[in-house]
């Protein structure tokens, strides 16, 4: 998942879910100030702190077991299944969804409460540090894929983009949200069950492909076999967008040993994690840095896929 989506996912679906819950609070909090822009101001920095050292640890969970293609599969599908559960809980679907949402312990919910009631300048800042104790289904739906990525350092990025996204709504909307009709409240419940849902179909279709199961196929080879330029060494360059390839058709000889040159000029996030699940081949490639993979390819001709950890970017290898 980019940044980019990432920011847009927190601007408008994170900030609707979570304004209901932490907004409320938020307002009670600023009611009992003489000004508002402190306090304001105060709450959404130690919430973004929060949440960027918490993305730093669910990070570093994912992180402490080297997870094979396979159980990345596993994680993936399972962070695509809570993440459309805790959609559908937003719009009350069914029942039966309430149970994908993460309730913290009600002794933490009144103290929480209880800060807010606070007249002292610090409240709002202890708040905005405390709401991740209540964290709202958008918010447990990105919490559960910064575990996914695997790494502390993408986590915390992730948390910290999907909070500062959230920001803009929480200023702009800190109050109207609490005064806004119900019918109001489920419409951007609407809207951000739709984000939520689209986001985890992405996530679920990389699963699909590190799984081996391509729904969207690389450009055909059929006819490849006449005039085709094969090489056993080729170069792929990590970029913001993806992976680059010189030649821009990589082609092999079935059965021959191809060398892969990994060069990651500006690639970020899961793109570093360069992977070949047919082989079961997973590399790490900072920025900056470059690496080299050596492989024997396929005794029959077949189109070979190499893509990130996460299955979102990839590219293909012609075997002839």
């Amino acid at each position: 998942m980019s940044i980019l989506t990432i920011f847009i996912t927190g601007l408008f679906a994170g900030g609707l879910t979570c304004l209901a819950v932490q907004g409320g609070l938020l307002a009670s909090s600023i009611a009992q100030q003489k000004s508002t822009k402190l306090p304001i101001t105060s709450f959404l920095i130690s919430r973004l702190v929060a949440y960027t050292i918490l993305g730093l640890m669910l990070g570093a969970l994912g992180s402490i077991v080297q997870l094979s293609i396979q159980a990345r599969v596993i994680l993936q599908v399972a962070v695509a299944i809570f993440m459309i559960g805790t959609a559908l809980n937003l719009i009350d679907a069914h029942p039966i969804f309430r149970y994908f949402v993460i309730q913290p312990p009600k002794f933490l919910t009144r103290m929480v409460k209880n800060q807010s009631r606070s007249k002292e300048i610090f409240a709002p800042a202890l708040l905005g540090a405390m709401t991740v104790l209540i964290p709202c289904g958008a918010t447990q739906a990105m919490m559960a894929y910064a575990v996914s990525t695997g790494s502390a350092t993408q986590g915390a990025i992730t948390m910290f983009v999907f909070i500062l996204g959230t920001s803009p709504l929480f200023y702009v909307l800190g109050y109207a949200a609490k005064r806004a009709g119900s019918s109001v409240g489920a419409t951007f419940n609407k809207i951000a069950a739709a984000a939520i849902i689209l986001i985890a179909l992405y996530n679920l279709l990389g699963a699909l492909s590190l799984a081996g199961i391509n729904l969207t196929q690389g450009p055909s080879n059929t006819g490849t076999q006449q005039n085709a330029q094969v090489v056993q060494s080729a170069s792929i360059y990590f970029t913001d967008f993806g992976y680059k390839t010189m030649p821009e058709v990589i082609n092999v000889k079935a059965g021959s040993q191809v060398t892969l040159h990994l060069v990651n000029e500006s690639g970020a996030g899961c793109i570093q994690a360069f992977t070949i699940p047919a082989y079961n081949i997973q590399t790490i490639v900072p920025v900056g840095k470059s690496e080299k993979v050596t492989f024997i390819a396929p005794s029959s001709p077949q189109q070979l896929s190499f893509m990130c950890s996460m299955g979102m970017y990839k590219g293909y290898i012609n075997v002839l």
